[in-house]
């Protein structure tokens, strides 16, 4: 099962073997693994390196430790890469222009399989959020029009059906909701925009309803592309 290791930086090896275990089906979600004293004694290596390996392990999110019980694969994984990567973004000081190019990758291709593999009762729900957020937009609420406007872009990533880019999204969560606020902020000086955005948001919607990929895409680019035009150049 576990191999003997033998290497300067011995607890990097430990979470490496686990990874592979993990990638090739040897241990599955939920599994519970061997004891500190038992993997010590299968790697011949240190309680203190496997107690390393296993606390790297928990930090990005592979691992639980379930109190008394001992240590397990995680049956979730929505949100195992949130505290590294958030973290990356915060020391590299990632500028408008990043998050904005990243978030037009990553929603144009969400808005695409929103279209191919939305559910009927996600298609309700999404006309419940386009419609709150009509509603709010036209009576100059924005508190509740920026709260609706990250519910609706959420719930397209998670019609897409793809967990990678819904788990990226939820890593820059933080990022995107500040940024999110501060667009629409920005965008609404003008006031004919108002009008746009609510457009734009039910042609998103319209689109993934109809089920036409292509016209869901064109329809979230041309709203990031707003965003570039009305936020971005004013910075």
């Amino acid at each position: 099962m576990f191999s003997p290791i033998k290497s300067t930086k011995v607890y990097e090896q430990v979470i490496e073997q686990i990874q592979t275990m993990i990638a090739n089906g040897e241990l599955k979600r939920g599994d519970k693994l061997p004891s500190e004293r038992q993997l010590a004694e299968q790697l011949q290596v240190s309680r203190t390196s496997v107690r390393e390996a296993l606390r790297a392990l928990q930090i990005i999110g592979l691992i639980e430790v379930k109190q008394g019980d001992g240590n397990f694969i995680k049956e979730s994984f929505d949100f195992c890469l949130l505290q590294p990567l958030s973290v990356m973004f915060m020391l590299h000081q990632t500028k408008p222009a990043d998050i904005v190019g990243l978030r037009k990758v990553i929603e144009v291709e969400t808005a695409t399989l929103a279209a191919q593999n939305v559910t009927d009762e996600e298609i309700a729900e999404l006309k419940v959020l386009v419609d709150q957020l009509k509603e709010f937009s036209l009576a100059d609420d924005e508190k509740n029009s920026v709260k609706v406007d990250k519910e609706l872009h959420y719930k397209i990533a998670q019609a897409s059906k793809n967990f990678l880019l819904l788990n990226i999204l939820n890593v820059i969560s933080v990022l995107m909701d500040t940024f999110i606020e501060d667009a629409r902020g920005m965008i609404l000086t003008k006031y004919e925009n108002k009008d746009i955005l609510i457009m734009q948001h039910e042609n998103i919607y319209k689109s993934i309803a109809e089920k036409n990929p292509k016209k869901a895409a064109k329809a979230m680019s041309d709203h990031i592309d707003l965003i570039i035009k009305d936020y971005l150049n004013r910075l």
